[in-house]
């Protein structure tokens, strides 16, 4: 028992920082917005999106680990250089937008205590930048695993809320699903945060970056659920505290800063200030992450794989995109009128948009035998994934139904 445990803490890492970096300022806006509008009963969706990411990040581990390769460069290999450099065009313009989310996350919720984003914003982006190309691998996985602490924040404040959990345990289990336009948005919105194709791409390559190999591959595969698991958890507390309160009283917001400021008068100035904090954490985090990920995919896609190891001046490619992407997030974030919102929405979009073809992708890699040997997907996942897939493909189409209307 004993060895499995430090076996499984060993391996940990990839998991709970993909699953929890989705809990971004994009992520809790959604959630927010879920709670204050629809109340318990589109809880279900978040449910569902936990179930897919559970499947979907451990296919994009089991891949890099089998394949010895990232997302973008093993489509490249597979289907062409089309179809990785298209996929990895998507990838990159949807990163950048959603750091600018990040960075907006993190200029809102120090705003909140008082702290001007013309301040906040550089110092976070400097610490960022100082992390990533002065600390080894190591120092980097630890700082992020101790940063992702700050999500307990959303628990605390979920409670605080005082919120019907029969209602909760309802809105999770039974399916309703109201035929507007909103409601179809926030749907889409909720799985395409829960499941980024951004996440997808930082487990591949990160588990390579980790040196995990396929007899590692049972004890990471308990990293990757607990950190599902732990997303999906944090964002039920998010939605939980916002119904309790916000949708209670007929409240609209519209982003996680909103929630944060509405939820004082309502319950209270410690579950306000628990939100805030939490939305400062955890924008930090992804804020990290998302140019890491970035790094990697383009590292990938010309077949040089990357390492937190080594130097800017060993691989100057990985570290010039993480510097770009971090300097880029930050700076958008601090011009005067820059078009935030449209930045963000057309982020969501794109990412939603892009999902189900890179998830086709994935689903027809992990079904090649000659490519997987022993560790090729199983008949009942596959069908379980093709059905995920799907019902996804739908949602999607659905909104770009009701998006031109």
């Amino acid at each position: 028992m004993r060895k499995r445990l430090w076996a499984v803490f060993a391996v940990a890492g990839p998991g709970l920082l993909a699953g929890l970096s989705d809990d971004d300022p994009a992520g809790i806006t959604t959630y927010s917005v879920l709670g204050a509008d629809h109340g318990y009963r589109l809880l279900w969706v978040l449910l569902a999106s936990t179930v897919a990411l559970i499947m979907f990040h451990n296919l994009a581990a089991r891949l890099g680990v089998v394949t010895g390769q990232g997302m973008a460069g093993l489509i490249r290999q597979q289907y062409g250089v089309r179809a990785g450099v298209g996929a990895l065009a998507a990838l990159v313009v949807a990163n950048v937008g959603t750091t600018v989310a990040e960075f907006a996350g993190i200029a809102a919720g120090w705003e909140l205590f008082g702290v001007r984003r013309q301040i906040a914003v550089p110092l976070t982006a400097l610490i960022i930048i100082v992390l990533v190309r002065r600390g080894s691998f190591r120092i980097v996985e630890r700082v992020l695993l101790a940063l992702s602490a700050v999500f307990v924040s959303y628990i605390v404040a979920g409670f605080l809320a005082g919120p019907d959990w029969g209602a909760a345990a309802t809105g999770l289990v039974v399916p309703t699903m109201p035929l507007t336009r909103d409601a179809v948005y926030i749907t889409v919105a909720t799985i395409g945060t829960t499941l980024a194709p951004w996440g997808l791409s930082f487990v591949q390559s990160y588990v390579l970056d980790k040196h995990l190999t396929p007899h590692d591959l049972r004890a990471s595969r308990y990293d990757l659920v607990t950190g599902s698991v732990l997303t999906g958890v944090i964002g039920l507390f998010v939605v939980v505290a916002c119904a309790a309160t916000l949708h209670k009283q007929g409240h609209t917001i519209t982003d996680a800063a909103d929630a944060a400021a509405a939820l004082r008068p309502l319950a209270g100035d410690l579950a306000g200030t628990v939100f805030a904090i939490g939305l400062i954490g955890s924008a930090m985090l992804a804020a990290a992450i998302l140019p890491l990920s970035t790094g990697y995919s383009v590292t990938d896609v010309f077949g040089r794989p990357a390492a937190l190891n080594d130097t800017p001046r060993a691989d100057p490619l990985f570290y010039g995109t993480t510097l770009t992407v971090t300097v880029l997030g930050a700076a958008l974030v601090l011009i005067p009128g820059a078009p935030l919102v449209p930045i963000l929405v057309g982020t969501q979009i794109l990412n939603a948009v892009a999902l189900p073809p890179l998830l086709i992708y994935l689903y027809r890699l992990g079904r090649d035998r000659d490519l997987m040997g022993p560790f090729a997907t199983g008949r009942r996942m596959a069908t379980a994934q093709f059905a995920m897939i799907v019902a996804l493909s739908f949602c999607v189409l659905a909104l770009l139904f009701f998006s031109f209307l």
